[in-house]
């Protein structure tokens, strides 16, 4: 399985952005996709997620303010985001479950991530 994220970019707090990131090869094993980011000198975290059925789970400091949602027929997911802060500058990246076929484990795919940066 192949990502490949799309939008980002710069833009003053309180602002909105979207990203969208698009699936390519094995996408019949994915079952969640999500978006998790990462600020300079942190840990990488999980922002939010969505199952294949549409059941989704956010981070408590995004919460109201960002959006995840999915298109399984276009393999695509989608982040919109809003009310940004300067906090929630980061490099986000796009991430795929997949089963590994016959067995019960599941392999997590990334993208090459894609810089958010909100200004005061």
């Amino acid at each position: 399985v192949q990502l490949v994220e799309s939008g980002g970019g710069l833009v003053q707090a309180g602002g909105s952005l979207s990203l969208s990131c698009v699936a390519s090869g094995s996408t019949y094993t994915i079952n969640h996709m999500g978006w998790y980011r990462q600020a300079p000198g942190k840990e990488r975290e999980l922002v939010a997620r969505i199952s294949l059925g549409g059941t989704t789970n956010y981070a408590d400091s995004v919460k109201g303010r960002f959006t995840i949602s999915r298109e399984n027929a276009k393999d695509t997911v989608y982040l919109q985001m809003t009310k940004l802060m300067p906090e929630d500058t980061a490099v986000y990246y796009c991430n795929a479950q997949g089963w590994i076929i016959a067995t019960p484990s599941t392999m997590d795919y990334w993208g090459q991530g894609t810089q958010v940066t909100v200004s005061s």
